[in-house]
């Protein structure tokens, strides 16, 4: 008897006529995540993939973990399935949860009938199967509030699937449906949260790192590389951009007010970022700001930054406070690796008394004092791109 994953869609099933769309997606990124692992065969039915492997050999346990952190699926489990009938039903219990019965205390049992021409309903299937197991296993009591063990029988159009209670998958929509967006990457806590919490929302993500040579090590750039790579866990393919930032900022240092230089600096950032993303068709920009959480993140400091923006610039962490975002940092991986004591370019020539509350005439004053035009231009042309996959 065969086990595969099954696979509960989420609010893709509100998506209406629209909702194909959103399937074939999810049913690619899914494809590509496994393709690695040998030959599946791959369905679609009753708001649930079905993802089926072809060869004994496969790592189902590497399957799953890949599977869940595909945006787009709500719920995953581990299922076999059987004939419907009781029988066969009850064979693939046995097979299926045999051993943890036997050592059990408590169990119950859990149909689920979407296919309502099957010919018992779904409290008679949960009685008889529960009365089979109770004359195998006479030790055993039925508990159906905190039960140690939990048998769910769901019986749909392609057969029977026996399995135990679905873990939470990734959740969101698909990444791929929603367009592409441009993430500028730090090597902190909070950016990589950002860039999944837009894919999460179906963003294809792409990323830009600003390095600062010597100021900035090339370890630290390996760091926001491997920090990219923990991501596309969940985000897929991301176009990585490393934009060569070191004259600017010294030039912002030489010709502008200190209390200035994060302002400018973010500004001339976002100019980089915005001609590299018309460039390459990308429709947004991503940011880790948190509102207040630094000077350069206040209300006052973020109208000065977006006055340059030609494009949408999009902010999921800004109503979270930092022990939210840490908390998401731990659940996708990337905390550990965003510690690392590795500086970045935004710590370079950090001013001693940051402006808090920046007019936008004052800023632009400041910045005039050095055309740096030539400088962007030149930033634009020697960027560096490559692509990162984890699987």
């Amino acid at each position: 008897m065969k086990e595969l994953i099954l696979c509960k869609y989420g609010e893709i099933v509100l998506k209406g006529l629209n909702r194909g769309g959103f399937e074939n997606e999810l049913m690619k990124n899914v494809r590509r995540r496994i393709k690695p692992l040998g030959k599946f065969n791959l369905s679609s039915a009753q708001s649930t993939l079905y993802i089926e492997p072809l060869d004994a050999s496969i790592d189902m346990d590497e399957v799953f973990e890949r599977v869940s952190k595909v945006y787009g699926i709500t719920k995953l489990c581990r299922a076999i399935g059987a004939e419907k009938n009781l029988d066969s039903i009850f064979e693939v219990v046995c097979e299926r949860f045999g051993e943890t019965l036997s050592s059990a205390k408590s169990f119950k049992v859990m149909t689920k009938r979407s296919d309502k021409s099957f010919y018992l309903t779904s409290p008679e299937l949960s009685a008889q199967l529960g009365g089979m197991i109770l004359e195998k296993y006479h030790h055993l009591k039925v508990d159906l509030k905190e039960p140690e063990v939990t048998v769910i029988c769901e019986i749909r159009g392609e057969g029977a699937f026996i399995h135990d209670i679905a873990v939470d998958g990734a959740g969101g929509i698909p990444v791929g449906t929603s367009g592409k967006g441009l993430l500028l990457l730090s090597g902190g806590i909070d950016s990589p949260v950002a860039g999944c919490m837009m894919a999460k929302r179906g963003v294809g993500i792409s990323a830009i790192h600003f390095e600062a040579p010597p100021y900035t090590s090339e370890r630290a750039l390996m760091k926001v590389e491997r920090l990219a790579e923990k991501m596309s866990e969940y985000c897929g393919r991301i176009d990585f951009y490393t934009v060569p930032f070191t004259k600017i900022q010294e030039e912002i240092r030489n010709n502008c007010p200190e209390d200035y230089f994060t302002l400018i600096m973010r500004r001339l950032m976002m100019e980089i970022a915005q001609r590299i993303a018309e460039k390459n068709g990308i429709q947004a920009l991503i940011t880790g700001e948190s509102l207040g959480q630094v000077a350069s993140q206040t209300m006052a400091a973020m109208v000065t930054t977006d006055a340059v923006c030609r494009m949408p610039v999009f902010r999921p962490c800004i109503g979270l406070d930092k022990k939210e975002i840490i908390d998401i940092s731990y659940r996708l991986g990337t905390f550990e690796i965003s510690i690392e004591p590795y500086e970045d370019c935004c710590t370079v020539f950090t001013p001693r008394h940051p402006r808090t509350k920046p007019t936008l005439s004052d800023v632009e004053e400041a910045q005039n004092r050095f055309d740096f035009e030539e400088l962007i231009n030149e930033a634009v042309e020697n960027t560096r791109v490559k692509t990162i996959r984890t699987y």
